[in-house]
């Protein structure tokens, strides 16, 4: 499972919704630790501003499955990624698609990105108006310095 980029590790049911939130896109999905059964892990998906949780229990036979809406058969997987894979197809017993992953690896860029005090300049479109304005009515050469 670590080898899964979806994966997020024990974050918790309030950690994932608020990460799924924060992307804001509906299909956007992850997957993390239950906080109730231990070693079953759950895949979120958000929809329409909602998070949806549903099962994933790895069975003895070692294929995964997952819980889907009543009425749908339960299918197994070998691979976690193809369970992945086929849920990314409409009409699979989940509120939508897997359509945009938010990966762990983002995720944590994303984060050491924000902690880096100055990673990049931000210029004012005034600022920015400023020079193009002086090279167009006074342009400055080094040998006029």
């Amino acid at each position: 499972m670590e080898n899964l980029p979806v994966y997020h590790g024990p974050i918790g049911k309030a950690e994932g919704e608020r990460r799924l939130t924060q992307d804001g896109r509906d299909g956007c999905y992850l997957v993390r630790n239950s906080d109730s059964v231990p070693g079953v892990y759950c895949l979120c998906v958000l929809c329409k501003g909602y998070v949806y949780t549903y099962r994933l229990h790895l069975d003895s036979g070692g294929s995964w499955a997952a819980e889907t809406v009543p009425g749908v058969q339960k299918r197994y997987f070998r691979k976690i990624k193809n369970l992945i894979a086929a849920f990314q197809q409409p009409d699979q017993g989940i509120a939508m698609p897997l359509l945009y992953p938010v990966t762990a690896q983002s995720r944590a860029q994303a984060h050491t990105e924000a902690q880096t005090p100055c990673n990049s300049l931000i210029i004012s479109p005034t600022f920015f108006l400023y020079i193009y304005m002086q090279q167009i009515k006074y342009p400055i050469t080094f040998e006029s310095v």
